[in-house]
């Protein structure tokens, strides 16, 4: 388990918009941080690429991802990553994922009313069989 000392991330990639990163005590977690207000699709295509290939690669089966620097919700991005990637992630065992949302309640509900959105269009979308929550903070993230 994650001691209580401060969360140690061993960096994997800088891209334009992202960083990728593991958890030194946690090697088989990853952890994304949005470097950006927003990641225009082909860029987050890129980063969700690479994930792809660390989890393969590196067995990764815990995804934290740091949304907080971002202000601008793409549906189009978050459908993408829902049914297709996490499809294919599923497979490999990736299959808890943390997200960290920014304080911005307008963002908060985009995020749901996504969520809502996607869940009732792939009722038989692998992502339901995925422990998915929510949390405030890294620490938070890879405790849950």
């Amino acid at each position: 388990m994650i001691s209580t000392m401060p969360v140690q991330l061993i960096e994997k990639k800088k891209l334009r918009h992202a960083l990728v990163s593991v958890v030194e005590e946690s090697p088989r977690t990853a952890v994304v941080e949005a470097l950006s207000n927003y990641i225009p699709i082909d860029q987050f295509k890129e980063i969700f690429n690479f994930i792809g290939e660390l989890v393969k690669q590196e067995q990764i089966n815990r995804l934290v991802f740091d949304k907080r620097k971002l202000t601008v919700f793409h549906q189009p991005s978050m459908e993408w990553y829902f049914v297709e990637w996490k499809e294919k992630m599923y497979d490999h065992g990736l299959t808890v994922h943390r997200k960290i949302l920014p304080a911005d309640e307008v963002f908060r509900q985009s995020v749901k009313i996504g969520r809502e959105k996607i869940n009732k269009a792939y009722p038989n979308g692998k992502f339901h069989a995925m422990d998915i929550a929510y949390a405030e903070s890294l620490e938070d993230a890879l405790t849950r």
